[in-house]
């Protein structure tokens, strides 16, 4: 009676079609059943000494099978299938066995729940982009919900994962969701490398690769250190690092598979900057995201105080923090009148190239100085350290130590002109999705700022792309990085150097500090650039050596 939670099929449930969701439901809930009545009848009976370890590998089962049924009660686009769970759990409830409930408060630390479109209440758009994702991935993840602030984006996001996970491609399926882990883990995120250990699992990954790097092929391990320094140090990267992938004789990758490859992990290396950016929270259905405790009087337990999950509605009064309204009103005000006038000064004259030059080197030798007040080591949980090497390897700016980088001139090499279409030469329609994924991210405005309408927000936008740029070594000729220290304020600067190279240090703290007049939506978005010129960065770096390689 030990069955896991793989033995029940789930797939069903994301069918378009109601007849196949109500005969999947109906198969679950007959499974459920009959596991809950074993359960049952095994505690009105004596144990024998060989019973114990059965019964709990039964009741861990069965416990598994609730959080997913809990989840989708929850988080399902399909109201039939989000009914019916809530049926099933209730029936089980009432043959006396105790049912999940949801730890926390939404698919965000940082926002209140009540500001995130429900599940539920979604319009006909919407539903299908819920739905297409639900068909894809068989869940309705926290970053999806949060991702929703910005629907445009997010058709362009699902539409790229769901290619470079599921589509055709030189990968094998597996391979791809444990490089998505070996990304995500370098950051320490266990959000990510649980999602994708399940979905390794699912598409019939070997189990003892999970056990640690050590145990995946030597292929994969090969990897590694790729994955270390453009994670942490992309500046790093050579041609001789490409080169040791592609000449490793039976281990070997090719061009396109490791194209795919360099794709798949700077889109985990930047994902894991949202999920730690936005203050995503575990999935219903993974550790952290559920409790079997019963509910207390006041509706939470104390494992939710001690998680400061408690009060909710007190901490989280406004998103101004603890700033009285009208401080943070008049930082926009400061922030759009220093808008105003730069856009006077560019109209007057234009700063000569070798001051243009001058800017930028002050501009990135400053970023070195910028650090957070809770800059202290994390220290990788063991789940997550075992999928990757060298554990004490970080971030480090780049002219520290007296190492000096060459700057990385976009005339030299850009995306535009060199980057797309290399990927998509070795890997077909992929660069076209990035490429829309980081116009649309670049592009993306509402000509609004906190309170007011009707403002031209590209300087701004452009001031935080080319500050995570410069921060890389990346410079534009034509932009003045004078502009950076007018418009981006120091708090602002903690916040995106953090999110973008130390995401796991990343608190609400910081969150709330930067932009404490703007809406939760308007920081939402300021993540989309952190990530998607994070991840441009990294490619340019990854992708010019794979260049001078060919070359």
């Amino acid at each position: 009676m030990a069955e896991g939670e793989n033995e029940v099929r789930w797939d069903g449930l994301c069918s378009r079609d109601s007849t196949t969701r109500e005969t999947a439901l109906e198969n679950i809930k007959q499974t459920i059943l009959r596991k809950t009545e074993y359960l049952r009848s095994v505690k009105e009976t004596p144990l024998r000494p060989s019973d114990g370890l059965s019964n709990a590998v039964s009741l861990d089962g069965l416990n598994k099978l609730l959080a997913h049924l809990l989840m989708l009660s929850k988080r399902c686009p399909f109201k039939d299938v989000r009914e019916k769970s809530e049926f099933i759990l209730k029936s089980v409830q009432e043959l006396g066995i105790r049912i999940p409930r949801p730890l926390g408060h939404g698919p965000s630390r940082f926002i209140p729940e009540k500001e995130i479109l429900q599940v539920g209440s979604e319009d006909a758009q919407m539903h299908t982009v819920f739905a297409d994702s639900f068909a894809a991935l068989g869940r309705l993840d926290n970053i999806t919900l949060v991702m929703v602030f910005h629907p445009q984006y997010l058709e362009s996001f699902l539409k790229t994962q769901h290619y470079l996970l599921q589509m055709d491609g030189p990968l094998p399926l597996h391979y791809r969701h444990y490089i998505g882990i070996m990304a995500a883990a370098r950051h320490q995120c266990s959000y990510l490398v649980n999602l994708h250990v399940n979905d390794f699992l699912h598409v019939g990954g070997d189990p003892k690769w999970l056990n640690g790097l050590e145990n995946a092929p030597q292929k994969l391990q090969n990897l590694g250190e790729l994955n270390k320094v453009l994670a942490h140090r992309p500046w790093l990267i050579t041609k001789e690092h490409i080169e040791g992938l592609l000449k490793a004789e039976e281990h070997s990758w090719s061009l396109a598979e490791l194209v795919h490859a360099v794709v798949l992990l700077t889109h985990y290396h930047s994902l894991a900057s949202f999920t730690f950016g936005c203050g995503i929270s575990p999935e219903i259905h993974c550790d952290g995201g559920h409790t079997f405790r019963p509910p207390s009087v006041s509706n939470y337990c104390i494992c939710d105080i001690t998680n400061g999950n408690h009060s909710v509605d007190e901490t989280q009064v406004n998103s101004a923090g603890n700033v009285s309204v009208s401080d943070s009103f008049f930082e926009v005000e400061a922030l759009m009148e220093k808008m105003r006038q730069l856009q006077e000064c560019r109209d007057e004259e234009e700063a000569s190239q070798e001051e243009m030059a001058s800017r930028f080197e002050i501009e990135k030798r400053e970023s070195m100085f910028v650090f957070s007040s809770d800059d202290e080591e994390v220290t990788p949980a063991r789940d997550v350290s075992r999928h990757f090497e060298d554990t004490s390897y970080g971030y480090k700016d780049f002219s520290r130590h007296g190492m000096h980088v060459p700057t990385f001139r976009v005339q030299d090499y850009c995306w535009e002109d060199h980057g797309y279409s290399l990927v998509n030469r070795l890997y077909p329609d992929v660069g076209q999705l990035i490429d829309e994924k980081f116009h649309i991210a670049y592009n993306l405005t509402y000509n609004t700022m906190a309170m007011h309408k009707d403002v031209d927000t590209s300087m701004l936008r452009r001031a935080i792309w080319n500050y995570i740029h410069c921060m890389f070594g990346i410079r534009y000729d034509d932009y003045d990085y004078g502009e950076i220290n007018q418009l981006l304020d120091r708090s602002f600067k903690v916040y995106i150097k953090t999110v973008v190279c130390t995401p796991e240090k990343v608190t609400k703290r910081m969150y709330d500090s930067f932009w404490r007049q703007f809406k939760h939506s308007e920081k939402v978005h300021v993540n989309l650039l952190l990530i998607e010129a994070r991840m441009q960065a990294e490619l340019l770096y990854a992708l010019r050596a794979i260049t001078r390689y060919m070359t």
